[in-house]
């Protein structure tokens, strides 16, 4: 056998030796990285400990009072306050907001007046936006000591009458403030339980009969389905159910009292909840007895 056989088998035996040293080195990676990923969740275990003592000492809420306090000594303290955007509502319910908002505040820091930082503007917005009258509301810090409440008020759109109160109402029936009976502003009326929630169909009603909006006098909501609509002149007009149905009949009737002028000749109701039909009645006597008069519409 020649040397060159010899060394060639004996060559062979060395393979495992290098397979097991990577299986041991890939062994003590995997170790590596297990004891890595432990102590990272160790750490993360000690921070959330120690979040939870710090909160449970009152840390960083002291510390928040201490900067701000510190902010109110270099001078950024609220020593007033600015409202703009009212028309309707009266400016003491947003005072006594703000005025309670800055006691708090003050205390907070123990000091005489607010610090800037520690005064919440989210807090007023939110209690704001509990009035009717407010639709939206935003309130910002103009430093260096001053606040600035922009209130954006809803628009009275008709007044709303049930079980004996009055109240104003918008667009989307918001009742908004009460009113007295002898201080009613010259706006449509809506009587009955949930006519407020129905303002805005009742507005597009009257805005699809422009000859007859500037008269109407009140809306009655029946049984939670229809309209009745009471004119300045004394009569009413039953509407039926359904807002198409009750915008077809209204707009008929207001082309038949521009050519025949039916309002304003003593006529007491005018029922048209029968399509094709105007049942009118009458305050004679031939009423009491016919029940009615019944017009091809």
């Amino acid at each position: 056998m020649s040397a060159a056989h010899v060394r060639r088998g004996s060559a062979a035996p060395s393979r495992p030796r290098k397979k097991a040293a990577t299986t041991r080195s890939k062994r003590a990676a995997d170790r590596s990285r297990i004891n890595k990923a432990a102590g990272l969740a160790f750490g993360a275990f000690v921070l959330v400990i120690a979040v939870v003592v710090l909160v449970a000492l009152d840390v960083p809420a002291r510390a928040a009072r201490s900067a701000g306090a510190a902010m109110g000594d270099a001078g950024f303290t609220v020593n007033g306050y600015q409202i703009t955007g009212l028309h309707h509502m009266a400016r003491a319910p947003i005072d006594a907001i703000v005025s309670d908002e800055l006691h708090r505040s003050a205390e907070a820091a123990g000091t005489d007046k607010a610090p800037q930082t520690l005064v919440s503007v989210g807090d007023i917005r939110d209690r704001l936006l509990q009035f009717g009258w407010v639709k939206d509301a935003r309130v910002s810090r103009r430093l260096p000591d001053t606040l600035v409440i922009d209130v954006v008020e809803r628009t009275p759109a008709a007044l709303w009458q049930d079980k004996g109160r009055l109240a104003l109402i918008d667009k989307d029936g918001v009742v908004l403030d009460r009113v007295p009976v002898d201080q009613m502003p010259d706006l449509p009326l809506l009587i009955g339980a949930g006519a407020n929630a129905q303002a805005d169909e009742i507005g597009r009603l009257m805005a699809a009969v422009p000859t007859l909006k500037p008269q109407l006098a009140s809306a009655t909501w029946v049984g939670g389905r229809r309209w009745d609509l009471s004119f300045q002149t004394g009569e009413t007009i039953a509407l039926p159910e359904g807002e198409d149905a009750a915008r077809v009949a209204l707009t008929k009737f207001a082309k038949l009292d521009k050519a025949s002028s039916l309002l304003g000749h003593g006529i007491l109701r005018f029922d048209l909840r029968i399509p094709g039909k105007m049942i009118v009645r009458l305050p004679h006597a031939p009423d009491a007895i016919t029940g009615g008069h019944s017009q091809e519409g």
